[in-house]
């Protein structure tokens, strides 16, 4: 723990191993009286794109290991030089499915010292609801589906009147489709299980978490807390896919690995919307790397900091 003054900074770093990217978050955690403030320091991203051998060959090439070892020493080394005082590594869906998974986690920690934790599903989805998600949003809705599209999977869950009453993670994510790897079956599947869980449910709203809908928000231009219709979303993939890649990059900002699955991600996010019924989507701008940011705070420094 830092000492600035009166003021308590602790300083932790958060490192989100997904399929289309690996992320560093570096947050100073500043405890006062009434609040906790989570002040982002610095956030580095990296387009490892794991999924792209694991969902197609079954294990992480070893290119892929080489680019992965060596981002995460420099991850390391920024954190040093930060003075992160802790940190927690997770990975998701590309690195569950490696048949060399486990040998990687392995190899990392004795390259780089940095220790992987593999998270199912259900624990990517509380880091996430963890972030504290609501308090961005201000929604008027007391029913929502949050919907979180990664590159290997996309998690769904049902809030009616502020409690969680279902939830589900379907093997349907941007970097599968991508590459021409997710069963049809599967779309009728969210479909339904969207539509099952949110009959006959009024005034529902969706949340929409990751990458390609952070950056559909950003481009809106519209606050925080104003979701994006369902109008817009379709506005903007129609537009999207009358682009080239290199227009997406050069006139709308993308980075390369963004340009070729946001219209994947897109249609994700239509289709749950019109499944549930919903007309808007709310944009918190959360992912795992704030969850896992609190997560740890509030396990192992809250009792001793915030007496």
């Amino acid at each position: 723990m830092i000492l600035d003054g009166n003021m308590k900074i602790v300083k932790l770093g958060a490192i989100d191993i997904g399929s289309n990217s690996v992320r560093l978050l570096i947050t100073n955690v500043i405890p006062t009286e009434g609040h906790t403030y989570y002040q982002k320091v610095s956030m580095i991203r990296l387009p490892i794109r794991l999924g792209s051998d694991s969902f197609t060959k079954g294990k992480i090439s070893k290119k892929n290991v080489k680019r992965m070892t060596e981002g995460l020493s420099a991850y390391k080394s920024l954190m040093n030089v930060h003075g992160v005082e802790d940190y927690r590594a997770c990975a998701t869906s590309a690195m569950r499915e490696a048949e060399n998974g486990q040998d990687l986690v392995k190899h990392i920690l004795k390259k780089t010292g940095i220790e992987i934790e593999v998270i199912d599903g259900k624990e990517e989805a509380k880091l996430i609801f963890t972030s504290k998600l609501f308090d961005k949003i201000h929604p008027d809705e007391k029913n929502f589906v949050f919907v979180d599209v990664g590159g290997g999977s996309t998690e769904f869950t049902v809030f009616i009147n502020g409690e969680i009453v279902a939830s589900k993670s379907f093997k349907v994510g941007t970097v599968r489709l991508l590459n021409g790897i997710v069963e049809e079956n599967l779309w009728e599947d969210m479909r339904l299980w969207i539509d099952e869980n949110t009959k006959g449910i009024d005034k529902i709203a969706m949340i929409g978490s990751g990458g390609n809908i952070n950056k559909t928000h950003k481009i809106s231009g519209l606050p925080q807390d104003h979701p994006l219709t369902l109008k817009y979303l379709e506005s903007f993939m129609k537009h999207m896919k009358g682009m080239s890649r290199e227009s997406m990059v050069t006139e709308m900002g993308l980075n390369l690995d963004r340009a070729d699955v946001i219209v994947p991600a897109l249609e994700i996010y239509i289709m749950a919307t019109k499944a549930a019924g919903a007309t808007k989507m709310y944009v918190p701008k959360i992912g795992v790397s704030d969850g896992i940011t609190r997560d740890l705070y509030h396990r192992k420094y809250k009792a001793a900091i915030e007496i």
